[in-house]
């Protein structure tokens, strides 16, 4: 295969929709494999090895409770014609609608994989796997936690060979000026407002809904964090509430005492509200967030 070839293969994974509920297993199955290449191991892995392993990935990266069909994307990936599946024949020659169970794939050490032509393409060509992992956390996560992403599953040192990947949607450049008035100029959790001369500094336009999920580009849909703020946001750890625009916080937050209290300061706050109730964060859009990123359960009172 070709390098376009790769890509335009990739690109087209099919990933599971149900209205605006996020599915990225398959995204965070095919950046776990492709770090395998980069660590030269074996073409396929056994089930029991990546469990594990995408079980983490979905814990920290997926919406709540996705975890618990970690093992769909490891049997579906091969209808995309890109993953190849080794096991007992009985398993194999199934419907592709009749998923296995985790039981069934843990005692019957299923081993999964890039198929053939995909895999030798990727081998041989180290940029193209930098090219398939950047388009990938492009098109399914924001970029305050792309490099976390990269990371965890251990693809922090590839390189940026290639452009964004060519979406249907193009984002409003003037998003972030919009946000930033509508607050202010300052971080609606903290009030952080710091400038330099008239540029602020550190201070960031939040989508509510994720780009990458069709969230729009409105004001409705922004909220001006501070850049810490905003990434904790993104990772889920904590929500807004419709109404009462109160935030709190997950029970997953944890750190040094003082540096907890710093951030648990602002557990049952209001956050500071837009100049005017037409740049309120729309309902609609903070149940999203609720449903999709943030991490339960909440934090007691």
């Amino acid at each position: 295969m070709t390098r376009d070839e790769v890509i335009q293969a990739f690109d087209a994974i099919r990933v599971w929709h149900n209205g605006d509920r996020r599915a990225v297993h398959k995204p965070l199955l095919v950046l776990l494999a492709l770090s395998r290449i980069n660590a030269s191991a074996q073409q396929t892995m056994d089930w029991n090895d990546a469990e594990p392993l995408l079980k983490e990935l979905l814990e920290e990266f997926g919406p709540d409770g996705s975890a618990t069909t970690r093992h769909y994307p490891f049997w579906h990936l091969r209808t995309d014609g890109l993953w190849k599946l080794d096991g007992p024949s009985t398993i194999l020659n199934r419907p592709a609608g009749a998923t296995p169970t985790l039981a069934e794939l843990r005692q019957n050490h299923v081993r999964g994989g890039f198929a053939d032509p995909v895999y030798a393409a990727l081998k041989d060509d180290p940029e193209l796997i930098s090219i398939v992992a950047q388009r990938i956390v492009e098109a399914h996560f924001p970029e305050t936690i792309r490099g976390d992403v990269l990371d965890t599953v251990g693809l922090s040192q590839i390189e940026y060979f290639y452009a964004t990947k060519n979406l249907q949607r193009r984002r409003d450049p003037a998003f972030r000026a919009k946000v930033l008035l509508a607050y202010q100029y300052r971080c609606a959790v903290c009030g952080h407002d710091l400038r330099m001369g008239h540029q602020p500094i550190g201070l960031e336009a939040a989508h509510i809904k994720w780009f990458q999920a069709n969230g729009p580009d409105d004001v409705p849909n922004g909220i001006a964090m501070c850049s810490l703020h905003h990434k904790v946001f993104d990772l889920g750890a904590f929500k807004i509430l419709p109404e009462s625009f109160v935030m709190v916080f997950s029970q997953h937050l944890n750190g040094s005492e003082a540096v907890s209290q710093r951030m648990l300061a602002h557990h049952r706050a209001g956050m500071i509200l837009p100049q005017a109730k037409e740049y309120l964060p729309a309902p609609v859009n903070l149940e999203w967030h609720a449903t999709q990123v943030f991490k339960k359960p909440v934090r007691p009172d």
